[in-house]
């Protein structure tokens, strides 16, 4: 009878983002799997955890698979972490995971932080269809390939980026999604200078400009679908927006009309002017 292999969620930040059950495992593996053995090790020493660790990273963990399965199959349970949140989420330890399976090791998740849906939940955008992008390429010409390909999408788009990226990305963004189009902006999150908030690409081009600290630390970006305005049920806004309009101002009218449907503010905007001019 062969191991577990356990893929184990640690803290994107806060230490204490890490549930009892993953301590638990953690403990009581034969050896746990670490994207960077020298950052894990700082959190095994808070929570005075004595597992012994061995690296996995992309760069070795083609060859060290064998080895690993191995001793699973030798009966020694083994947890996978990464460096921070869920492995696998623009980490390393597919593979593994991969060649697990095929030896019908069980696979055993065990849940906790994700940078990506912890983003989602805060920024308040639509989070019943998204798709999680990873990072997008280094290479100014192949990211604006790759978002033109993105930018008729209609779900939520998650992107990671890296700080030194960061600026020229969210012009890339700008550029091909339009100005107008909604982002959530997510830094640090549960660190101590987290940064969340939500407003337009051009909003943001503006604002990690003018602060170079929003250039800095793990960035989220969570991006609205795109939304046709051919697909706009115009009977079903201006119901909207007259019951928003009994109780809001125009600008805070359309503001959540857009947020709501996903339109354009200055679409939900102009229509909201015009349905208050008739009815004067």
């Amino acid at each position: 009878m062969s191991a577990q292999l356990f893929v184990v969620a640690t803290p994107i930040g806060h230490l204490d983002d890490i549930s009892y059950r993953a301590i638990n495992v953690l403990k009581s593996v034969s050896l746990i799997a670490a994207e960077d053995t020298r950052t894990s090790a700082q959190l095994l020493k808070h929570f005075n955890i004595q597992t012994p660790l061995t690296a996995c990273h992309e760069h070795n963990e083609s060859n060290k698979i064998d080895q690993l399965i191995q001793r699973l199959l030798n009966g020694e349970d083994i947890a996978l972490i990464s460096d921070a949140g869920t492995p696998l989420i623009s980490d390393p330890g597919f593979k593994f995971v991969r060649a697990a399976q095929e030896h019908n090791i069980r696979v055993v998740p065990v849940p906790g932080a994700c940078a990506a849906i912890a983003a989602l939940s805060a920024v308040g955008l639509p989070s019943d269809r998204f798709s999680f992008e990873g990072f997008l390429p280094s290479k100014q010409s192949q990211r604006l390939l790759t978002l033109e390909k993105l930018k008729d999408e209609t779900q939520t788009l998650i992107f990671y980026e890296a700080p030194h990226r960061i600026l020229e990305c969210v012009k890339d963004l700008a550029a091909v999604f339009g100005a107008e189009r909604p982002v959530g902006f997510a830094r640090e999150i549960t660190k101590t200078f987290e940064t969340i908030k939500k407003m337009t690409l051009g909003e943001l081009v503006e604002f990690v400009a003018n602060d170079h600290n929003q250039q800095k630390g793990e960035i989220v970006l969570v991006i609205g679908g795109s939304i046709e305005e051919k697909d706009l049920d115009q009977e079903k806004l201006d119901k909207l927006l007259v019951r928003l309009l009994q109780d809001l101002s125009v600008k805070a009218a359309s503001q959540l009309a857009a947020d709501l449907t996903g339109i354009k503010k200055k679409i939900a905007y102009q229509r909201a002017l015009e349905l208050t001019s008739a009815n004067d």
